[in-house]
């Protein structure tokens, strides 16, 4: 992975006025993915939606890290199932009428 494809944790922090402690406990639930280099903590580029839709879920709307870990199950649970139903629409024709 390369160093330029990596946010500095800390100036995401400083960035969104957020303490550390919130992108630790996203990391330690599993929603995130963080990379270490030198004692420094960076956010992968391709994890940057997934960081900022949980701030914003965390800070505006208050919803707990328990809260957003049912959150993104349910929005992978949901595009599992629209490609499921992609899948089966292109295996019948793919002509039928929209749900």
């Amino acid at each position: 992975m390369e160093q330029e494809n990596l946010i500095p944790a800390k100036d995401l922090c400083m960035y969104h006025n957020i303490e550390f402690s919130f992108i630790h406990e996203l990391e330690n639930s599993g929603l995130i993915s963080v990379t270490s280099v030198k004692k420094e903590v960076y956010i992968p580029e391709e994890e940057m939606l997934k960081v900022e839709r949980f701030i914003r879920l965390h800070y505006d709307l208050d919803i707990n890290v328990e809260g957003l870990e049912t959150i993104q199950y349910l929005l992978e649970k949901m595009e599992r199932l629209q490609r499921e139903i992609i899948h089966l629409k292109n295996r019948v024709g793919g002509e039928g009428e929209e749900f």
